[in-house]
């Protein structure tokens, strides 16, 4: 099977929430038109990860879990795993953030999510934090990215 990966990350406060629905919605739309099975890969760090993880199950649901999952990946473990073993289709904490403190363990883990995906969908509208630090490493990877603070729902490349 063709797996494509996405990487989706955003700010841990944000308030275009109907922008976000839609937009992601419809993009996911898109890729399923296009790719066997899509693969997202998501943390769970603030609100716009919960709130886009909400969109993805809308997804799952309408166009089945056949063909998209949804991986939570998280930067060191949790107490409450098994919670999100019910919610997530898979939950891994990646290798390469070993021991590191928790605050580094997220941007470890922001980095790998990059590094393993095909495309980033994002929500970054500030030049700071995390997501900020994440989108400008895809930049740098010369990964496609979908940033849905532009309202551009257009896959383009950043060289």
């Amino acid at each position: 099977m063709n797996v494509w990966n996405v990487a989706l990350f955003g700010h841990r406060e944000f308030r275009a929430h109907g922008m976000v629905e839609k937009g992601l919605f419809m993009i996911l739309q898109k890729l399923l038109y296009e790719k066997e099975y899509v693969e997202i890969y998501i943390g769970r760090n603030g609100e716009f990860d919960i709130f886009a993880a909400s969109i993805v199950k809308k997804a799952q649901n309408t166009f089945g879990r056949e063909r998209i999952g949804m991986t939570l990946v998280l930067p060191y473990s949790e107490k409450n795993i098994e919670y999100y073993e019910q919610y997530y289709d898979s939950v891994i904490i990646p290798a390469c953030v070993g021991q590191t403190h928790p605050k580094g363990a997220i941007t470890k883990r922001n980095k790998w999510m990059v590094e393993e995906s095909d495309l980033v969908i994002c929500y970054v509208e500030r030049e700071q934090g995390g997501a900020y630090i994440a989108l400008k490493y895809a930049q740098k990877l010369e990964k496609e990215i979908i940033n849905l603070a532009t309202c551009e729902n257009e896959a383009h490349s950043n060289p």
